[in-house]
Formats: structure tokens, sequence, C-alpha cells
């Protein structure tokens, strides 16, 4: 129920959910409406679902849709990730019960299931990436989520993507009884079909149906009822994506096929295992993708031990800001005598290290160098000259860049740039005694 009130900022009449401000209606479903608001002490917009009086207080559905109004509720600011709807508050009284969301503008992934308006192969594996590595950070905080589908992943941009809506999701940490039945039947896997225990091989199952979509415009599985769907769920083999589209290779159709195997043993066992996969696929045979897939950039820093204490989320920021390079074997990296404005990390290739022609070390793939641009005084020009000594790409990071980051992610830098200094005078000490 929406009350009117004159707004502060306007003096006009406006319509308020709660201390919220409406600015309009963004869609109406069965049981919820979703509003666009604005937060008057956060200074930002919001989503709201505003669920429906009338599903709470039915006699036969009622209790399930307050227990999946909890479930969504219990959620508020604790799956904080770059590719998740951050959830900011939950209200229940005797006229409301609303969810407060971040506000993602730019719909769903279901405007690309058509098969006139599919994105481009590279881009359905960037996109299945970011849902891998999000659900996998759910499930860690033992989160399944049970409904997975197009019309719960929303798309910013390109391929920035957030999954929403989490409240058929199944707890396993927690005492609140797990509502069985829950999910949309096209996407569910053979063992929510049955009824049985549930964990996060059902999310992998149901994002690898959401893959052979995007890359098909179909389902894998075409029935005119459910029953007939279940049957072929449980029984028939789902057809290859490349029967569909030219241009898939058979290494991607060999990850669909796996993510969506009927026997949960053959499946992924694990969200690592599907995205390693993706990843692999990014980087070997070519795809029609925009540049370097951000896929193939976050598993390359993920392997180098310069970022072993980052989370996803924070590697996924370093990505924002960082910028990718790549470089031919002879080219300057650095001058000496150039002003220090940014360092970099190697993520492939070597680069050599000198000084009046004297060469004072080689790099290696994993190595930063250039950190005292960030680490020394302001205006620190720099002392040697860094030269590529074969083709070589790294992660170039402003200094200004970094000093706009979060509070968390510029600690991480820290402790890394603290472990490569004691390495580095660990290995000078040893060099001096054995002279």
């Amino acid at each position: 129920m929406t009350q009117q009130v004159v707004s502060e900022r306007s003096g006009r009449l406006t319509e308020k959910i709660g201390k919220y401000e409406i600015i309009r209606k963004l869609g109406d479903g069965a049981t919820s409406s979703v509003y666009l608001a604005r937060d008057p002490f956060a200074n930002r917009e919001v989503a709201i679902k505003l669920v429906a009086q009338d599903a709470l207080k039915n006699p036969s559905s009622g209790n399930v849709m307050h227990r999946l109004f909890l479930n969504e509720a219990s959620l508020a600011g604790k799956l904080v990730h770059p590719h998740i709807v951050q959830i900011y508050d939950a209200v229940a009284d005797e006229d409301n019960a609303y969810i407060v969301m971040e506000y993602v503008p730019g719909g769903t992934l279901q405007r690309f299931t058509r098969p006139d308006n599919l994105l481009e192969v590279g881009d359905v594996i960037e996109v299945i990436y970011k849902c891998a590595r999000a659900l996998d950070f759910a499930s860690h905080l033992g989160v399944i989520h049970r409904d997975i589908k197009p019309a719960n992943i929303l798309i910013n941009d390109d391929t920035d993507i957030k999954i929403t809506d989490f409240g058929s999701a199944a707890m396993l940490q927690t005492e609140r009884t797990v509502i069985d039945g829950i999910g949309t039947p096209a996407y569910m896997s053979p063992e929510q079909h049955l009824n049985r225990p549930l964990n996060h091989q059902t999310d992998i199952y149901a994002l690898g149906v959401v893959m052979f979509q995007l890359l098909t415009g179909r389902m894998p599985f075409l029935a005119g009822n459910i029953a007939a769907l279940a049957y072929q769920v449980l029984n028939a083999n789902p057809p290859l994506p490349s029967e569909f589209r030219p241009g898939i290779s058979s290494e991607i159709d060999v990850v669909v096929r796996r993510a969506i195997e009927r026997d949960p043993a053959i499946r992924y066992q694990s969200w690592q295992q599907f995205a390693d996969d993706l990843a692999a696929v990014a980087s070997g045979a070519p795809l029609a993708k925009r540049g370097v897939l951000e896929t193939e950039k976050f598993n390359a820093l993920r392997s180098l031990p310069f970022f072993r204490s980052f989370s996803d989320a924070e590697l996924w920021e370093v990505l924002r800001f960082g910028e990718w390079h790549t470089v031919t074997k002879g080219q300057a990296i650095m001058k000496e005598g150039e002003p220090g404005e940014f360092f970099c990390i190697l993520v492939g290739g070597e680069a050599r290290v000198t000084r009046n022609l004297r060469l004072l070390s080689t790099l290696k793939a994993g190595e930063c160098f250039g950190e005292m641009a960030y680490l020394g005084a302001p205006g620190k020009v720099r002392t040697a000259d860094v030269i590529a000594a074969s083709d070589a790409r790294m992660l170039r990071i402003p200094v200004l860049a970094l000093e706009r980051v979060s509070e968390l992610c510029r600690l991480n830098f820290d402790r890394a740039f603290l472990r490569v200094l004691v390495e580095r005078l660990t290995a000078a000490n040893s060099k001096l005694a054995g002279i």
C-alpha cells in the first residue's frame, strides 16, 4: 500500500512506501509490484518490491508467500557481491511488506533469449562466467538460489550483470524450513523435479539451461505441459547448442552438456570447475567477443600470487579501475626519469629492469614493478627502465585510481606489496650471504 504525501524536495504531492518516495512503477508480477523510488537518507535510487496484501492474506498460499518474503529479507546486507543485487532494507508491518534493493537499469536477460536478438557467443560466456562466480560466492554462504533463469538476471551495460530474486533460495545453514516445489520448471534440475534434497548443483544445472538458451534462442527441452517437460528432463538427452547456431565450438558444446547433465555425479561438481572451463574456452578458440574477455582477465589475475588475498569482489574492483595492456618484445614499459604515475603487475611474458644499460633484474609473470609510484613520496620519478623481454601483457594501475578504491581493496594491495618487499629483502640477504 502506498500513501500520498508532500515531497520535501519538490513541494508536490507524491506517493511513498515507508520513507521512500516513489518515482514510477517498474512492473507488476503475480504477487508483487516493483517501484523505482528514492531513498532520501542515502540519497540514491532504489528498487522496491512491494508484496500484494492479497497474496499474503490468501488462505491457501499466504503462508508460503510469507516465508518467501522472510527468506529474501533475511539476506539483507549479507550477499554483498558485484554481481548480486544488494538488499538494503526489508519491512513488514500491518500496512506493507516490501524489500528495498539496489536499482539496476537495463532490464533482464530475457530479451536476449529470442533467436533474432542473441548476444555474441563471447558475451554469453562472459555473462555465464560472472553468474557462476556470483553463485559460487552465495553457495559458500550456504545459499542456493533455486530459481535461476534469464528473468532473474539483470543486465546493465554490455555484460555487466546482477542476479536478483533470492526469495526462493534455500539456506543450508539455517533452521528455517525449506519450501519444496519452488522454481521454474523449464530451468529446474532433475533432482528438483523429483523433490530430492538440493545442493549448489541444482543452480549449476539451471545456469547451464540459461547458457543454452542465450546461445540458441530456444530451450534444450520443449514440451506442451509440465509433466511432459519433466519426463524429458529426467529421461531424454539434450541437443547440443551447435545444432541450432553455426559457429559454436565443440568446446562450448562440452561445457553446456556437462552443466545440464542429468546425473549430478557427471555434472560439474563445483562452481570453480564450471568457471575454469568457461575461462579456458574464452582464452582458447577465437570467439566473437570485444577485446580480451573480462572472464579471461579475471581468471588470469586469480592465478597470480600477488592477488591471493583478494576476494572476488575486490578482484572485480581491480578489473574496473585497472588498465589492461599488451606490449611487444623490446618495447619500453617504463623509462628512467619519468614521473611515477602508475605501477604494473606482469600477467604474462617477461621484462628486464635496467639502469644505464646494465641489467638489474628479470621480471616473470606475476611480479609487480614500479610500485614506488604508490609507496614512495608524491612526485617521485622512475630510477630505472623496464623493457619487454618478450611479448607480454600486464595490468597497469594508475596511482590516483588506487587512492579512490574501497578500503578493503587498498588494504589488500598494501599487504601484497609488503609480501613483495619481504621476499625481495630475503632474496637480497641470501645473495649477500653467499658473496
